[in-house]
């Protein structure tokens, strides 16, 4: 399992040390929330905060726009190439000429479904992107309950991505802790983003340890 923190979760009076700590205990990915205020009821960062995250990661960003204006911030994320650019299936008319966009600059393109939304609309486009991201919780702030249905729905994306893209990723965003990892391991998830849980906890490296091998939903992030 890979672990994605996010960002939105961290002290952003101490941003830098954050990106640093996170980047040294073990995550395989920085998670970047972006959003406008439109497509989800928050604001978040913009351009020259992410910016300045790029240049302090030493690991590759994740970026998931949570837009309405979605071509737009594309074009002002493209230039700090990202690993991924996740875009809203529920906000891009025009998918597969985006999707194709985002690979042609060297970013792998990645699409993402609301809880609401089913695996089914991804059909036509899975062969062009290189990741899914299911929505666990309803989008717009951290800290929600893990909503369990996207079990089901990983497992039914699993099947539909072995005939259509095996090399295809799935990636979770919600929820994410040491009590619900094993079952979304179990139901093919590849990487799963934890915003609250790592950095709520006392021990980053411990934390995102407990999402990437075996351990008991006991397991104690306090020492």
């Amino acid at each position: 399992m890979l672990v994605a923190p996010s960002i939105l979760s961290a002290d952003f009076l101490r941003l830098g040390q954050e990106v640093e700590s996170i980047c040294q205990s073990g995550a395989d990915f920085l998670h970047i929330d972006v959003m406008d205020g439109h497509f989800v009821p928050n604001l978040t960062f913009g351009m020259p905060i992410i910016t300045q995250v790029a240049r302090a990661s030493s690991i590759p960003l994740d970026v998931h726009l949570m837009v309405e204006r979605v071509e737009w911030f594309v074009e002002y994320f493209l230039p700090l190439q990202p690993e991924f650019i996740s875009v809203h299936i529920e906000a891009v008319a025009h998918l597969h000429r985006l999707i194709s966009h985002i690979r042609s600059k060297g970013v792998r393109p990645a699409v993402v479904l609301n809880p609401h939304t089913s695996e089914e609309s991804l059909r036509y486009i899975l062969p062009d992107v290189d990741m899914v991201l299911l929505m666990s919780v309803n989008p717009g702030f951290g800290g929600q309950k893990f909503i369990s249905s996207v079990l089901e729905k990983a497992r039914r994306l699993k099947d539909l991505i072995e005939a259509k893209n095996p090399r295809c990723l799935i990636e979770v965003d919600g929820g994410v802790n040491a009590d619900n990892i094993h079952d979304l391991r179990a139901a093919g998830v590849d990487i799963v983003v934890a915003g609250s849980y790592v950095f709520g906890s006392k021990n980053y490296a411990k934390a995102i340890a407990s999402l990437k091998v075996d351990s008991t939903p006991e397991s104690s992030l306090e020492s």
